[in-house]
């Protein structure tokens, strides 16, 4: 049985917490979260730092895959590469993730994170899968 990751719980994402990161869902291998730009996740030149991009695309990813993982397995990112397509200072981006390969160790993600309905960065990640240490 797959793990279920909550939409919002308090604690549950410290990180993402901090930034204002939100699930709008996250089932069946997919997910989506959002983000409100906020002056705190502006860099120098007061866009949006890719720091934050980045952390939609990885959360989401980590959401999308529990969706489709057994209860007794963790996974972690091994890689992800994201392209910048333009720069955000305001409003607020979607973050669209889907498991695009699952195998029994590995899985390979991809995340569109759009910005007011145009696709502004796009990610592709490799996961790993392994059974949860038990103390």
């Amino acid at each position: 049985m797959p793990k279920k990751m909550p939409q919002y719980v308090e604690g549950f994402n410290p990180f993402g917490d901090l930034i204002g990161l939100a699930f709008t869902k996250a089932e069946e291998g997919c997910s989506q979260c959002v983000l409100e730009v906020d002056a705190k996740l502006l860099n120098p030149f007061r866009i949006l730092h890719g720091g934050a991009t980045y952390t939609m695309a990885d959360t989401g990813m980590g959401a999308a895959l529990l969706s489709c993982i057994d209860a007794d397995q963790q996974c972690s990112t091994i890689e992800i590469k994201i392209v910048y397509f333009k720069a955000v200072a305001s409003g607020t981006l979607a973050c669209d993730t889907k498991v695009i390969h699952k195998s029994k160790r590995i899985a390979t993600l991809e995340s569109e994170i759009k910005h007011e309905g145009r696709l502004v960065a796009k990610a592709l990640g490799t996961w790993s899968i392994y059974q949860e240490k038990r103390d």
